[in-house]
């Protein structure tokens, strides 16, 4: 009610904005729906006048004329890693940027029927696009299928020969820190793997154990673990116990957390007599006792280049199946170390750039 009189107010229509903004009410549907041919002047002063009014673009009608949503889903497994969340924030950034919306499709397990049901409910939905975050060996059965029609990027997989895939470039980054390991002078480097269902644990893995083959190395019995810090603990203890365990690569930060704790508590110093890298480069790994050294990945640049994936693809400019993969960094702390008895490298001369950041 306004004013005690007894009647709604009226929401402001474009023909309300057009009179505000001193425009035709067709300059107004283009700067509602973001056509083209609108000066930014123009634009701005449309603009201003939907904020003074209040006024709130009918976003049924304009799908209806456009045939587009402006909104992108996202399905994927689970929201407890590191990876998926960061991700998942960095998609919805990245498309709100863009003036879409995200549509969150989560998938309480990792099973066929599951994905199926997912995917099947973008019928039901007003998506423009999808965004898979999940292990996408499950997209290779006959009964999970990506609605027809519906563009869709994948994130972490193998599926490049199938989808648009964009991912971080795992195995260089696993490559990273086992070349800092052993270019500190430790004989070989442990490795506390992540799940066997994971893509991105399994190019870990393998890049680690590749590496270590081509340098000729010892490749020890890899510790599995499932991402958790308790997993970590649990291998971190058995590594505690081997004495000739000098260097880790743990394909986490979370993981490494329980690593350090394990070390700890057996007395092994860390980086003094184990030097331990993690990988993600959690906001937190900079507080781990000692700081975490850790490969960097970059989320917010995956985010931005599926969204950017799917705007091309709605623009009509389809590049087709294939993988982007973004760089990763290794971020250099004090969790790692030449072994006992190795005098450490000479500091860097003055004006030499670190890779090491607090």
């Amino acid at each position: 009610m306004a004013g005690g009189t007894g009647r709604a107010v009226r929401p402001a229509s474009m023909a309300d904005v057009a009179r505000q903004a001193g425009v035709s009410p067709i300059t107004v549907s283009r700067v509602s729906n973001g056509y083209a041919g609108v000066t930014e002047a123009t634009r701005r002063q449309v603009q201003a006048a939907m904020d003074a009014l209040g006024y709130r673009p009918n976003s049924a009608a304009r799908a209806l004329k456009s045939g587009r949503f402006r909104t992108i889903g996202v399905v994927t497994f689970t929201l407890a890693t590191t990876g998926n969340i960061r991700t998942v924030d960095a998609i919805a950034t990245a498309a709100a940027r863009a003036g879409y919306a995200t549509t969150l499709l989560p998938v309480e397990a990792p099973t066929r029927r599951e994905v199926h049901g997912a995917l099947s409910r973008l019928h039901e939905l007003a998506v423009d696009a999808v965004v898979v975050i999940m292990e996408v060996s499950l997209l290779d059965h006959a009964d999970v299928l990506v609605p027809p029609g519906v563009r869709t990027v994948v994130v972490d997989s193998d599926a490049g020969d199938r989808y648009a895939v964009v991912d971080t470039d795992q195995a260089d980054g696993a490559r990273q820190a086992v070349e800092h390991l052993l270019g500190l002078g430790h004989a070989t480097v442990h490795h506390v793997a992540g799940p066997d269902g994971s893509f991105a644990a399994r190019r870990r893995e393998r890049a680690w154990r590749e590496l270590l083959v081509e340098r000729g190395r010892v490749v020890p019995e890899p510790v599995a673990g499932d991402w958790t810090a308790d997993a970590g603990h649990r291998a971190g203890r058995m590594l505690a116990a081997d004495p000739s365990c000098t260097a880790v690569f743990v394909a986490n930060d979370q993981m490494a957390l329980g690593v350090l704790r394990a070390m700890a508590e057996a007395g092994r110093r860390v980086p003094e007599d184990v030097s331990v890298v993690g990988f993600d480069d959690v906001p937190e790994a900079a507080q781990f006792a000692p700081p975490l050294t850790t490969v960097h990945q970059d989320f917010d640049e995956v985010g931005r280049r599926c969204v950017a994936r799917v705007l091309a693809d709605l623009a009509g400019e389809d590049e087709g199946a294939g993988t982007a993969l973004v760089p990763t960094r290794l971020v250099v702390r004090s969790s790692t170390a030449p072994p006992a008895g190795t005098p450490r490298p000479a500091a860097p001369r003055r004006g030499v750039a670190l890779q090491e950041h607090a």
